[in-house]
């Protein structure tokens, strides 16, 4: 069959997926269903394995990977980060407390390989899910390759309806709080994506330059790494975070140069690829570590989250939010903020206010936990085994 068809069906599998994602208001995540389809597809035989690998996209996902890390590395300015830094550190309280949990319990329960396969995915997500799955893969841990799919694709029940929970309870104490800490923007901040580009600001509006830029920082990341032995996507996120801080790479790259969309369908490739091999015994097997790894890394986001809100002096109600953003990231984060304040808010005015006040920290949490943290996690993990 030739490449343009078998892309078509599985991008139309993706769009599918991206509807009942919507429609359910990201409570049924586009992945879970992608997975799930593909997954019993290539079960039941209706789509062969080599067809996903004849859509060529999985080369073009591989390749892409280091280079979406850097564009990571540039979605929240490094400035707006420090000036968020509550929300920073609270949230890598918690993941600390999730994977030392997970290390230590799971290994005693099961064995550390089974932990390392889980400790990367319940912190994060598709990258973190990606390290972890390609890595257990490489190290000829083949048999469990079923935890981190598993892990990846259910953390998300868990994860938002306890946000809401904690979200409802936290929007209802500051909606008629007029002391409440709204967080809006400054001129400085807004300024800051205005400062000069190191290279001249009109070839900074060239796509084309803008790919460039993220590729060389890519391939520069896959250099370090066999360099140095350090996993690829460390450096890849520091050369992102570094470029946009020096100006030499814009804010949200990716979306800049109009190549964010694309990028993510030819990752979810490489999602789908990683499904070959696995089979329904594996799944099975996999049930009972993956339920106990879901309770222990859960409890001890919230640990984490606790501790957190002790130090700063937060609500445990909005810092045990801030914290769970792990288990979904964006864009859960934002549409539980944006639900919460409709459902919470009695008028424009306070609706605002709870926008205002959560949306800053929750955005925050969800990009330390799954853009950075989960990815430095998964990638140390991996290197141990």
């Amino acid at each position: 069959m030739q490449p343009i068809y078998l892309a078509l069906l599985f991008i139309a599998i993706i769009a599918i997926g991206e509807i009942i994602s919507i429609l359910s208001r990201a409570r049924i995540p586009t992945l879970l269903v992608v997975v799930a389809t593909v997954f019993l597809f290539l079960q039941t035989g209706l789509i062969p394995e080599s067809y996903i690998e004849d859509s060529t996209f999985v080369a073009v996902g591989g390749v892409l990977v280091p280079v979406l890390i850097v564009h990571l590395g540039t979605m929240i300015p490094l400035k707006t980060m420090i000036q968020q830094y509550q929300a920073v550190v609270i949230t890598l309280i918690g993941l600390a407390f999730s994977v030392l949990g997970v290390l230590s319990i799971i290994t005693v329960l099961f064995n550390y390989e089974t932990a390392v396969a889980g400790a990367g995915p319940i912190t994060g997500g598709i990258i973190a899910y990606i390290v972890t799955s390609e890595g257990l893969r490489d190290a000829g841990f083949t048999a469990i390759m079923a935890i981190p799919i598993a892990v990846f694709t259910i953390q998300n029940f868990f994860g938002m309806p306890l946000t809401s929970f904690f979200l409802a309870r936290y929007a209802k104490k500051i909606r008629t709080d007029e002391t409440a800490a709204a967080i809006q923007p400054t001129d400085e901040e807004a300024s800051e994506s205005k400062k000069p580009f190191v290279l001249p600001h009109s070839w900074m509006q060239s796509h084309f330059v803008i790919i460039f830029l993220l590729f060389a920082g890519g391939a520069f990341a896959v250099l370090l790494d066999d360099l140095t032995g350090v996993n690829a996507s460390l450096w890849a996120l520091v050369i992102g975070v570094t470029a946009a801080a020096l100006r030499l790479l814009p804010e949200r790259s990716m979306e800049k140069a109009n190549s964010s969309g694309i990028t993510m369908i030819a990752l979810i490739f490489v999602v789908m690829n990683s499904l070959i091999g696995v089979t329904w015994d594996q799944i099975v097997a996999s049930l009972l570590p993956v339920i106990v790894i879901m309770v222990v890394g859960i409890v001890g986001l919230m640990i984490g989250a606790l501790i957190g809100a002790k130090i700063f002096k937060w609500d445990r109600n909005k810092s045990i939010p801030v914290v769970l953003t792990a288990l979904y990231g964006f864009p859960g984060d934002y549409l539980i903020v944006e639900e919460i304040s409709r459902s919470e808010g009695k008028n424009e005015a306070e609706q605002k206010r709870i926008m205002d006040e959560l949306m800053a920290p929750m955005l925050i949490g969800g990009f330390t936990s799954v853009t950075v943290g989960s990815v430095a996690i998964a990638s140390i993990l991996i290197s141990t085994l």
